[in-house]
């Protein structure tokens, strides 16, 4: 799927979309909310935001970052990857994976990252029909302070 796409950084007319593409995704949260991590990740070093777009509409969203680390290499990690739920399975996914090693490569790194919920099997698959490999098994453990 090209067909007019574009591929690029998100921009603040974007935001009022991103609400409901969280949403999909499993965090969905006020747009005063949205835009106030928005400004914080853009504002963090070494953060991207990425949007597929057509014709002003957003139809995928990406948040990646440069992650610097002493138990293991420096990479890229996807921090969030959603597509809006009609356009699953369309190729659009892909080539926002496709835009995230070519942001890796031009930060110097070799390797890009995830996490998926064990919950999310078609994501497993499409995450490995394009040649990501499962390398762990951690467990996420979280407090509030």
């Amino acid at each position: 799927m090209s067909g007019g796409i574009a591929i690029r950084p998100v921009e603040e007319a974007d935001l009022p979309a991103l609400p409901g593409l969280l949403a999909q995704l499993g965090y969905p949260m006020a747009a005063e909310e949205t835009a106030r991590r928005l400004t914080a990740v853009l504002a963090a070093p070494g953060h991207a935001v990425l949007v597929a777009v057509r014709e002003g509409a957003v139809l995928g969203l990406m948040h990646l970052f440069l992650r610097p680390a002493l138990e293991k290499p420096p990479e890229v990690v996807v921090q969030a990857l959603v597509v809006e739920a009609g356009l699953r399975g369309s190729g659009l996914g892909g080539r926002l994976l496709r835009a995230a090693e070519a942001w890796a490569r031009a930060q110097g790194q070799n390797s890009v990252s995830l996490h998926s919920g064990a919950q999310r099997e078609a994501a497993h698959a499409f995450y490995a029909a394009r040649g990501y490999a499962r390398v762990g098994g951690a467990v996420l453990f979280r407090k509030q302070v």
